[in-house]
């Protein structure tokens, strides 16, 4: 459970569009900005609580492929 203010995962966003997901991620916790990125792609160890990595397949369709979450 993270301490980050408003809400902090999105399981209901598997299998959506990337790019809606950041749309609906960041209208429901304004406190976050979300980033789409491939899956496999490298990025920071570092935990945010201003930031969300949304995580889409490789193929090219963009589906998200793992529960967007606040780090």
């Amino acid at each position: 459970m993270s301490s980050c203010p408003g809400k902090n995962s999105w399981p209901e966003l598997v299998g959506t569009n990337g790019e809606s997901a950041k749309t609906t991620i960041e209208r429901e916790n304004p406190n976050v900005g979300a980033i789409v990125l491939r899956d496999g792609t490298s990025v920071t160890g570092d935990f945010r609580c201003d930031r969300v990595w949304v995580w889409v397949n490789r193929n090219g369709n963009g589906l998200v492929v793992r529960a967007p979450r606040i780090g």
